[in-house]
């Protein structure tokens, strides 16, 4: 993701930093085998299954962070919004009067063990993990246990077939939900064809195939779709010259910026070229002087009010990132909503409300609230929660996938950096 530069309270907005957010096309290769793979142990759906109240009167909320090296900046982040979410819980009177518990945080690559440690100390929900290819791990481990999961990051298109029982969620939006924006900022721009750049990576091909149904739904032809591997673009730069596209969709990670080079030897550059999240990019020198002016990216996501980024502040000084914060935030809010809709603190009761409290199936049937206490005070007054956080809509569908993904959009200057020129939000009904 391209975060948020920090600011305290009352501080003017700034423009946001762009760092790559997105995971490797060999983790999420990895991720999608795994998927493909896979099974939860645990039967049933609890999304449309009825099921008993059998919690312990107490919410206990864990969270797995699971990002070392370069990624371990992610961390810091989920963990001050969920330390916040909760602050603000227990602010608001808990659950049932008592106190909502976070349980301690530990880092580790091995999700499975944190899992079985999360349901040893009574997790009734798992916000986490970050990482798209660990996410099998945590769901088989958590939903046998019928422990609800809430991921803040998963992008994997892959994930929303996996059999999780009902139990598994994301508060982010899958990798392919980009696709109607990336095309609809080509027609703004006035292209009624266009080219596709992908990468040969799983990404690179679910988004791909995604763009060209995209492109379709909108009337606008697609003259050219070009895979490549990482380093090697230069004969689907070359496919893409030839159709003589408006506009040409790349779309990739590992291989972005090589591609951008490749097409830029092409004559294919600048505000001809329109970027997926993976291939955005703070490029400055790396690529030929106005190689992307004009050019545009997105990102997910919302870009983060002054007063909460003001709050993750004060619950972590130190903090220089917001990637994930508000989705890891809205996921706390979310399941803790949800419990109040249940009259129950257990994990399996939490997953067979949350589709309802995030925004209730037909349109129309709540004022969306804003906070946990405003959505529990209107479930015990008898009417429907419709939550909408800081990451904006969500809307969970019956895969628990949101029905409603926002973007940041970017556009570069001549000096191939990017700076945060608006917003798109991608919508669909829920399935």
């Amino acid at each position: 993701m391209l975060p948020a530069a920090v600011h305290g309270p009352g501080a003017p907005a700034r423009s946001a930093r762009v760092r790559p957010r997105l995971l490797s096309a060999a983790v999420l290769g990895a991720a999608t085998a795994l998927v493909l793979a896979g099974c939860s142990g645990q039967s049933g759906n609890v999304r449309v299954d009825s099921v008993d109240a059998n919690g312990d009167g107490t919410l206990r909320i864990g969270i797995i962070l699971d990002n070392t090296g370069k990624q371990s900046f992610l961390n810091a982040s989920q963990l001050a919004a969920a330390k916040l979410a909760v602050q603000e819980l227990n602010a608001a009177g808990g659950h049932k009067g008592r106190p909502v518990e976070l349980l301690p945080e530990k880092i580790s690559e091995d999700t499975a063990s944190q899992a079985k440690e999360l349901v040893a100390a009574k997790a009734d929900v798992v916000i986490g993990p970050t990482d798209s290819s660990r996410a099998p791990g945590a769901i088989d481990v958590l939903s046998r246990a019928k422990v609800a999961v809430i991921s803040p990051a998963n992008a994997a298109h892959g994930l929303t077939r996996y059999k999780s029982g009902g139990y598994y969620f994301r508060t982010s939006a899958a990798d392919v939900a980009q696709a109607p924006v990336l095309v609809k900022l080509a027609k703004d721009s006035g292209a009624r064809t266009v080219a596709v750049l992908h990468e040969d990576s799983l990404y690179g091909k679910d988004v791909s195939v995604a763009v060209a149904a995209a492109a379709k739904a909108a009337g606008v032809g697609t003259v050219a779709e070009a895979g490549f591997t990482a380093g090697q673009a230069q004969q689907a730069a070359a496919a893409a010259k030839a159709a003589g596209p408006d506009a040409v969709i790349v779309v990739a990670r590992a291989g972005a910026q090589g591609a951008i080079a490749e097409l830029n030897n092409a004559g294919l550059a600048g505000s001809k070229l329109i970027l997926s999240d993976g291939a955005v990019n703070q490029y400055g020198s790396a690529l030929g002087s106005k190689a992307l002016e004009g050019a545009r990216g997105i990102l997910p996501g919302v870009f983060p009010s002054a007063h909460f980024q003001g709050e993750l502040v004060a619950v972590d000084p130190g903090l220089k990132d917001m990637t994930f914060a508000a989705e890891t935030y809205d996921a706390v809010n979310l399941a803790a909503i949800a419990a109040v809709a249940a009259q129950d603190d257990a994990g399996s009761s939490i997953a067979a409300k949350l589709t309802a409290v995030s925004g209730p199936q037909g349109a129309g049937t709540a004022e969306p609230c804003r906070s946990y206490k405003d959505c529990a005070d209107a479930l015990k007054a008898g009417k429907p929660a419709d939550y909408d956080g800081e990451s904006g809509q969500i809307g969970f569908d019956s895969t628990g996938d949101v029905t409603s993904a926002n973007y940041m959009v970017f556009t570069y200057a001549a000096d191939n950096r990017a700076r945060m020129s608006g917003s798109e939000t991608a919508a669909r009904a829920g399935g």
